[in-house]
């Protein structure tokens, strides 16, 4: 099964390492790709039902809500996981 999720505040790589990182640690989790100029999560994962809300939410505590759920508290938080993720990708 596949959900696309267009999300907020995806900036650059250290966006999309903390994203593929925390997706690809959830259980039947078989591909993550994420696309920043269109703003888009890609997830690939085992299974028939369909995963988008509890997908959703695990961006939306990371700070990338879906589209037109932004938030300031949301926004900062994309930019500290941005941080970690940047950090992260030269480890």
């Amino acid at each position: 099964m596949e959900s696309k999720i267009f999300v907020e505040n995806l900036k650059c790589q250290g966006c999309v390492n903390t994203i593929k990182r925390n997706i690809s640690e959830m259980d039947g989790v078989t591909e993550v790709e994420v696309n920043i100029e269109a703003s888009a999560v890609c997830i690939r994962y085992d299974g028939q039902a369909d995963r988008t809300e509890e997908l959703s939410e695990v961006l939306r505590g990371l700070g990338y809500p879906p589209e037109g759920e932004n938030s300031a508290g949301r926004k900062m938080k994309s930019y500290i996981s941005c941080a970690v993720g940047s950090v992260n990708k030269n480890n």
